[in-house]
């Protein structure tokens, strides 16, 4: 099927986009500094939204012609083409997560009291962004920091790149344990282009928490015990999945058969609130994503998790073409974010109606 190589090019295209935004205080990238992202946003932006756009577009299609393809390949090479791909193009986290288990491992402190920023004169405070925070994340996060921190064996490049495979390692146990719960649902998740992007990209920390939360529902019935402490290791990660503990007691006292959308429908809510806290971050829309792909006999919800999926990475657009979160940015990520629903939702209610007139 041709538009699988669509897809996997797009991605090797995505991946060598994303060292346009290599940051001019990485001394130690900066023979790849390019400068584009200060000089030339327009066509950032551009080809930023034309990747995206190829990407949602071929997603569609694979969905509807699963049959059609080798799935385990096509994941196999989604990995492989997006493991090099620079992961502090859309956002800064993954230099967070290195320098917090940095105050852990190497300073010895407690990165819940002491702000990275106190090491004055340590090299990686040039290119992190929250320095002047303490901890943001759960104590099982920091302590499993520790395995890609010391395989980087104090290289800072090593460490980043042991960063990404850690995060590799578990995209592919989520896949491999969605795989196992049910099958049908692999796909959705597996491919789902803000899946890619925000994990094997971008490196963020979600999968862990949601691998161990599919984990203990995976153990709900056979090992209560293991299940239990599955679900308390993904809330020690993030903290949002807490609010899967209502359902989860219920799955677990009861025969609950709907279990996988209110699952689902907790982590919107959780993703929905987030803002209260801080703001709509795209990768967050991962909660619930992991638990919607299961419900894939409802395929208008599948669809609206598809196009919703499309307008939080447009979110990204704003920033992208101006340099700040401030001014219009807002109200614009907003309206990219929204725009795509309404016209899904509105296209679909027309359809609705010319099949009742029929």
């Amino acid at each position: 099927m041709r538009l699988v190589y669509v897809f996997i090019a797009t991605l090797v295209l995505f991946s060598v986009f994303t060292y346009a935004f290599v940051d001019k205080n990485l001394s130690y990238l900066n023979n790849l500094y390019t400068g584009l992202y200060f000089t030339n946003r327009f066509l950032l932006v551009s080809i930023y939204t034309f990747l995206i756009s190829i990407l949602f577009g071929c997603f569609y299609f694979l969905i509807n012609h699963q049959k059609k393809i080798n799935l385990k390949k096509i994941i196999f090479f989604t990995i492989t083409v997006t493991i090099f791909a620079y992961p502090a193009a859309l956002a800064f986290d993954i230099f967070n997560y290195i320098t917090t288990a940095k105050v852990l491992f190497l300073y010895q402190e407690n990165p819940y009291t002491i702000y990275p920023i106190e090491f004055k004169g340590d090299p990686y405070l040039e290119f992190t962004r929250a320095a002047n925070k303490t901890a943001l994340y759960g104590p099982f996060w920091i302590i499993l920091t520790g395995i890609p921190y010391f395989l980087g064996l104090g290289n800072f490049i090593v460490i980043l790149f042991s960063f990404k495979l850690f995060i590799v390692g578990f995209f592919a146990s989520t896949v491999f344990l969605i795989n196992k719960i049910d099958k049908n649902a692999t796909l959705f998740f597996a491919l789902n282009p803000l899946v890619i992007i925000e994990t094997l990209v971008s490196s963020h920390n979600d999968i862990v928490m949601i691998f161990f939360a599919l984990l203990g529902i995976y153990f709900l019935k056979s090992r209560k015990v293991l299940s239990f402490f599955s679900l308390l290791a993904s809330i020690m990660i993030k903290f949002a999945t807490v609010f899967l503990i209502p359902v989860f007691l219920l799955s677990l006292f009861t025969k609950f058969r709907s279990k996988y959308r209110y699952f689902a429908i907790s982590m919107l809510v959780v993703f929905f609130v987030s803002p209260l806290r801080e703001e709509l971050y795209p990768w967050y829309a991962i909660w619930f994503i992991a638990f919607t792909a299961f419900l894939y006999k409802n395929k208008f919800l599948q669809n609206l998790v598809l196009v919703f999926s499309f307008g939080l990475m447009l979110r990204y657009i704003p920033y992208m073409a101006s340099g700040n979160y401030f001014g219009p940015t807002p109200i614009i990520r907003n309206i990219l974010m929204l725009s795509p629903v309404l016209v899904f939702l509105i296209y679909s209610w027309f359809r609705s109606l010319k099949r009742k007139n029929a």
